[in-house]
């Protein structure tokens, strides 16, 4: 089960202590009414390269997801079965500790066109009575239309977001 809470951002948050920062590709096999994505990161400082499957059931606040480790081989043939043309989504990721064992998860997608941040919690209790940190902007966990698959499907061969689209 994943919880999470999310919300838009301005900016990373220098001033809190990085745990790591990765480079991630994303593209969506399938989103609606599950998700099915397939990801390849990247990590800053190593180098490691992961590949993942992810199937998530619908949901805002609390879902349920299953993922699995794939190899290279396995990522690019599954990369075959993409919209024809249509690129990668890509993320600058990088992972902030924000203490009582909660991480600050930041993304900055396709080089600006948005940036959002997510917290993942042990609980739907401790999801609802964290406090969001100052800086973070407005709470998208129950916005329809902000969900990654969304920004997926919205976006043109050319990987540009259809406007008039949420």
């Amino acid at each position: 089960m994943e919880i999470e809470r999310k919300f838009r951002l301005e900016r990373f948050p220098e001033e809190l202590p990085q745990v790591r920062r990765l480079q991630v590709w994303q593209g969506y096999l399938y989103t609606d009414p599950c998700e099915v994505r397939i990801r390849r990161s990247r990590e800053e400082e190593t180098g490691k390269e992961q590949y993942r499957l992810c199937i998530k059931s619908g949901g805002d606040l609390a879902r349920h997801e299953v993922e699995t480790e794939l190899t290279r081989e396995q990522f690019e043939e599954l990369c075959l079965l993409l919209e024809p043309g249509k690129p990668l989504i890509h993320k600058d990721y990088r992972a902030y500790d924000i203490g009582d064992g909660l991480l600050l998860e930041c993304s900055v997608v396709d080089g600006g066109a948005f940036a959002y941040a997510e917290v993942e919690f042990p609980s739907e209790a401790a999801a609802k009575a964290w406090r969001p940190l100052a800086f973070l902007g407005r709470e998208t966990t129950y916005e329809r239309g902000f969900k990654m698959k969304r920004y997926w499907h919205d976006r043109t061969l050319s990987g540009e977001v259809q406007t008039g689209k949420g």
